[in-house]
């Protein structure tokens, strides 16, 4: 399905109809917090929530880029060597998507034209990036009549443009969960390969999102200054990443000699990484109470250890612990503002939502967005 007003903004803006539509969803991190880039597992969903990019060729050389509802093309040109900055920074993803696939010995069109549509809220921690990078992917190399590449190598693409163009130094978590998405399961990736496979959710459990409205702002400087302290803490560690490592008494003896703050993060990877095996462990026995536990482990381990929640976020988590039907919660995505996850059965309703979004209004003066989810198929052509 495609967005409602996407080929109609396509024709008014440019004169005639796109070629090519392609759509990529966003992604919940289930569980594995900060995992991904020090080489351990991940357990993620695609969810039902997109990016929608429209795309066609034209003759002038240059790349076009507007959005659905927005008010200006940004026009951009291989001659310009500087970055788009400011309001036009976010054609930085597409763009790195472009420089991508040259990097990574693919076709691609000179020249294009795109319209980007989306219903899934920027900034809330469910990658809107990494969608707009794997259907942007996609679109290109459509218009550039090449043959798709399979969906490991779509995230790799889209993991290199946001690592070298944009400048976040992200784990293949979110690239991974958008391309191998499937529905009614979770996407597991082993991040030393990367390896994918897939686990199924059990009937009956539903995903939730609470969006804070705090804007979660990556490339601001916290998300890297956490992958700076990761990689020391493991240089001292004397591993190559902290996954490397298991909780135990020995790892307490290593840890024990680390600054505090290092050691905070450390001890929060190694055990969430522990997490992450123990909870698709326990949804292969049907043990939905214990995946509830370890959620909520998860987020006590962000807000503590790696200090990447922020009060809003604790907030959630606090008031959702105490609702009927909630298994459990945890903040999604990078922290530092952006949304928590609740895992539900079909005894929460959407008036138990808007008790938590009351109660948060009480603390915070504005209500958390809710928005409720299933679990989707992953990027594709339409």
């Amino acid at each position: 399905m495609e967005h409602p007003s996407l080929q109609e903004t396509f024709t008014r803006v440019y004169g005639r109809p796109a070629t090519v539509v392609a759509r990529a969803p966003g992604r919940i991190e289930f569980v594995g917090n900060h995992t991904d880039y020090n080489g351990g597992e991940v357990l993620g969903a695609a969810i039902d929530r997109f990016v929608w990019v429209a795309a066609a060729e034209n003759d002038t050389g240059r790349c076009r880029f507007h959005t659905v509802g927005g008010e200006n093309v940004v026009e951009w040109s291989p001659e310009i060597a500087a970055r788009p900055a400011g309001d036009e920074a976010w054609i930085n993803y597409p763009l790195g998507v472009w420089h991508s696939l040259a990097d990574f010995g693919l076709a691609r069109p000179a020249g294009f034209d795109v319209v980007v549509a989306a219903d899934l809220p920027a900034g809330a921690g469910l990658s809107s990036s990494a969608a707009l990078e794997l259907a942007t992917a996609l679109a290109l190399l459509a218009l550039a009549r090449t043959a798709i590449p399979g969906k490991d190598v779509l995230a790799k693409i889209a993991r290199h443009a946001e690592n070298r163009y944009v400048g976040v130094p992200c784990g293949i978590l979110d690239q991974g969960t958008s391309a191998h998405g499937e529905a009614g399961r979770l996407v597991r990736i082993d991040c030393r390969g990367p390896r994918f496979s897939l686990v199924p959710l059990p009937a009956g459990l539903t995903l939730w999102v609470f969006n804070t409205r705090e804007k979660h702002a990556l490339v601001d400087g916290m998300y890297a200054t956490r992958h700076r302290e990761c990689l020391e803490a493991a240089r001292l560690l004397g591993v190559e990443l902290l996954c490397d490592l298991q909780p135990g008494p020995a790892l307490d003896t290593r840890l024990a000699a680390l600054p505090e703050n290092l050691r905070r993060r450390a001890r929060h990877v190694i055990e969430e990484h522990d997490r992450v095996g123990r909870v698709v462990a326990a949804l292969q026995r049907g043990e939905i109470r214990t995946v509830g536990e370890l959620l909520f482990a998860s987020h006590a381990s962000s807000r503590d250890l790696f200090e990447n929640s922020t009060p809003a976020l604790d907030t959630l988590v606090e008031l959702l612990r105490t609702q009927r039907g909630v298994i459990g919660a945890r903040l999604t995505g990078g922290g530092f503002g952006g949304a928590v996850m609740a895992l539900t059965d079909d005894s929460f309703t959407p008036a138990d939502a808007a008790i938590v979004q009351r109660a948060y209004a009480t603390r915070h003066s504005r209500e958390p967005e809710v928005i409720k989810l299933a679990v989707a198929d992953g990027a594709c052509l339409l």
